[in-house]
């Protein structure tokens, strides 16, 4: 299945026995830069639904500490390393599950600026290996907390006085 829709904003772009990429992603009404503080601003995770916890420095090729809770799901804690800052545009960093090949994923964070000081902003992730297939359920519900981290990200910052 390829580009089909599954939620407002969601959409899962590729899906295989070995591969599946989930997207979502939303506008927010404040510029890029207001966006990127509140998403890197790690040590305050509070409003984040999805994503509860992230330590380490975000900065190409540290490791950092992710801990996250999918709706209807258990939380996971994973170290992945990261890949790509951009201020105000893009963040990048890849997960291994025990060794490359198993069960990887690639997490991107995407920031376009629009007119109006408005901001799309994009999470997506691309999982492959062989344990794709059998962790389907747990991706659902993954897809399911982009939105929910996307929507929350977007209430925090309009509601941000600044």
């Amino acid at each position: 299945m390829t580009g089909s829709s599954t939620s407002a904003g969601a959409t899962v772009r590729h899906r295989s026995a070995f591969s599946r990429e989930l997207r979502d992603e939303i506008e927010i009404n404040a510029p890029a830069d207001r966006v990127w503080h509140a998403l890197t601003d790690t040590a305050d995770y509070s409003w984040n639904p999805f994503i509860h916890r992230v330590e380490g420095t975000l900065a190409v090729k540290e490791k950092l500490r992710v801990e996250i809770e999918p709706p209807d799901g258990r939380a996971m804690t994973f170290k992945p390393t990261v890949l790509e800052v951009e201020p105000n545009s893009k963040l990048r960093w890849i997960g291994r599950f025990l060794v490359r090949g198993f069960l990887d994923g690639e997490h991107t964070f995407e920031l376009q600026a629009l007119s109006g000081d408005r901001t799309r902003f994009i999470q997506s992730e691309r999982f492959s290996g062989i344990l794709v297939g059998l962790v389907a359920g747990t991706l659902d519900k993954t897809e399911r907390g982009f939105a929910a981290m996307n929507a929350a990200l977007k209430s925090k910052v309009e509601n941000e006085t600044g």
